[in-house]
């Protein structure tokens, strides 16, 4: 595929999609999501999960849900590594973050490693302030910034 490709397009994500889904995820992180933990996000937040395509092929994706608390909740958001650097993940956070204001959500939250200096830089550039050190967030015991962002 060309390294310019056509323009981005946003939808939601489809149950088709979740093959070219679990291959974003795997190309994007050290310890990936299983697909099957993918497959649950898909069928329980399918109103809130989006991919990102460029000439048909999915690029991207970003997830989020609705909180009890009235919050919403970015759960997870991927750009395959050839893709970045290109707006798609500040696109897909914009219809997700466009999705919780329809919903009547006052704020999105999220946590991202600390380690991840170049995911936290992003999430600051899109409005996100951090609130909170997560001690021992992560399975592997790392620490976990929570970012909250207004609405």
């Amino acid at each position: 595929m060309s390294s310019d490709g056509g323009p981005v397009v946003i939808r939601k994500a489809l149950l088709s999609d979740f093959d070219k889904i679990v291959e974003v995820e795997s190309s994007s992180f050290k310890r990936p999501y299983p697909p099957t933990l993918l497959l649950s996000l898909l069928h329980l937040h399918s109103d809130m999960f989006y991919v990102a395509l460029v000439d048909g092929e999915v690029v991207g994706y970003v997830v989020g849900a609705r909180r009890r608390d009235g919050s919403g909740h970015v759960i997870s958001i991927a750009v395959k590594p050839e893709w970045r650097r290109r707006g798609i993940g500040v696109k897909l956070m914009e219809a997700l973050l466009d999705a919780f204001k329809e919903r009547g959500l006052k704020r999105a939250l999220l946590e991202v490693a600390v380690s991840n200096e170049e995911a936290v830089a992003f999430y600051k550039r899109l409005g996100f302030k951090v609130t909170t050190l997560l001690k021992g967030y992560y399975p592997w015991g790392e620490d976990a910034y929570l970012m909250v962002k207004e609405l």
